[in-house]
């Protein structure tokens, strides 16, 4: 079943199996994605969907070093390189747009950028930057409700420079602690205006984002990742956490969506996301469903057979073997990932990790 073709609202995929989002900082030029890029994707065209890396649809929103954007002409060439590969290999692919939010260093950004979020304030924590060093997270302006709108119009233009690039369609990043999730958790969001103050303003952003993407480039487009339970970027869990959620999932359910995708950071050290929690959301979203979050095979068809998702996504496992699909398949030994090359410049550890033996 893992194996077998699937289609979601009007996408036809090769399989159930996803390659999720994983950060891979190889944008070195301006943010401008590359040749280096599509060969990496290219090579994993065998997913049944592939969510591309976080990307960041403003200027505000490039935190990281070398992590790719979509808000320009220069970037929607770019990533043409990389649909065009994939689509050349039968894949489908779909951008993930990421704005960091207070997870910024000002020496990551453009002349242009500056560091925002739902409160001032400094986020805990550090950050790498290739001219500084590790340094401590900068200081966060906190978002005018001017400034919360210019936000939604950036994530809907970028998600229209996305179908101009070739994409699929879009996913946009609500989990991890970025500026989506950090207006959705109270232990980052202080509001007390309509973006806070309680379950509704906390979900407003998030639902706002999203319908504006939907009404960009049609629900059957757009996609959305959250992160109940995470802990990344000093979020963590609180006491309405299932409540906000499941009626985040409920909004999210009525436009008609592409999927919910969502993410469990047990694997990694986090709390784990509650059996009954990660129940309700699959019966209260009406469309399909992907799970991420420490999956092989066994326990991927499992998740399948049992109705517990649609797809399932694969992170580290893909980093590292560009043929997971066929890996999987044949029941095959995986390469390791080399950790000190996930976030480095070149192809050492991106593009040359040996496929199966024939």
């Amino acid at each position: 079943m893992l194996f077998d073709p699937v289609r979601i609202r009007s996408m036809s995929l090769n399989n159930r199996i996803v390659m999720a989002p994983m950060t891979r900082s190889r944008a070195v030029e301006a943010n401008t994605p590359n040749a280096l890029m599509a060969e990496y994707y290219a090579q994993r065209a065998a997913a049944g969907l592939i969510v591309t890396e976080a990307t960041s649809p403003s200027p505000n929103g490039l935190g990281y070093p070398r992590i790719p954007a979509l808000f320009n002409d220069e970037h929607v060439r770019g990533w043409r390189l990389i649909t065009d590969a994939v689509h050349a290999k039968g894949g489908t692919i779909v951008i993930q747009l990421m704005h960091t939010g207070r997870v910024t260093h000002v020496a990551n950004l453009p002349a242009d950028g500056e560091v925002l979020g739902p409160v001032a304030g400094t986020c805990p924590g550090e950050m790498f930057t290739d001219t500084l060093g590790l340094q401590p997270f900068s200081p966060v302006r906190a978002m005018t409700e001017g400034d919360i709108a210019r936000a939604v119009a950036e994530f809907a233009q970028s998600a229209r420079l996305a179908l101009a690039a070739g994409f699929d369609g879009v996913e946009l990043h609500a989990a991890n602690g970025y500026l989506i999730e950090q207006f959705l958790n109270p232990n980052v969001n202080q509001r007390t205006d309509a973006f806070g103050g309680g379950i509704e303003g906390r979900n407003r952003f998030a639902i706002e984002v999203t319908r504006a993407v939907s009404e960009a480039i049609g629900a059957e487009k757009v996609g959305i990742r959250l992160s109940p339970y995470g802990v990344f970027n000093d979020t963590g869990a609180f006491p309405e956490v299932d409540a906000q959620y499941l009626a985040l999932c409920e909004e999210l359910s009525a436009l008609g969506l592409l999927y919910l995708h969502l993410l469990d950071h047990s694997a990694m050290g986090a709390p784990p996301v509650p059996e009954e929690l990660m129940a309700q959301l699959r019966r209260r979203f009406d469309g399909p469903f992907i799970l991420a979050g420490g999956f092989d095979r066994a326990s991927a068809e499992a998740a399948i057979a049992e109705h517990q998702a649609d797809l399932v996504a694969f992170g580290r496992p893909f980093l590292a073997n560009p043929d997971l699909v066929a890996r999987l398949r044949a029941g095959a030994e995986l390469n390791a990932p080399d950790m000190s090359t996930f976030y480095t410049a070149d192809a050492k550890g991106y593009t040359d990790y040996p496929l199966m033996a024939s």
